[in-house]
């Protein structure tokens, strides 16, 4: 049971930073990220790369496979909502 735990595990730590990818494109389409807060942004992408090292450290497979995909996939979503913030409304 616990190997099965540990494969589900696995595969949603490689899955869940994928999410960041609907966000990109919407931005990118839209040329815009105002509907996105800056705050919110700085905040989550700060915090994930304070826990980057720590992730690369840990013994603990799913923990570091998420760390490492969520900080590339995060950080493109800060560089886009940073690109995008330009502040026009594309509507």
């Amino acid at each position: 049971m616990q190997d099965i735990i540990q494969k589900i595990g696995l595969i949603t730590a490689v899955i869940l930073p994928f999410w960041n990818i609907p966000l990109i494109i919407k931005m990118v389409k839209r040329k815009s990220s105002l509907d996105i807060s800056m705050a919110w942004a700085v905040g989550v992408w700060v915090c994930t790369m304070l826990m980057f090292p720590a992730a690369l450290q840990s013994r603990d497979l799913i923990w570091r496979t998420y760390n490492i995909i969520n900080a590339v996939l995060f950080t493109v979503v800060f560089i886009m909502v940073v690109k995008y913030r330009d502040g026009k409304d594309p509507r």
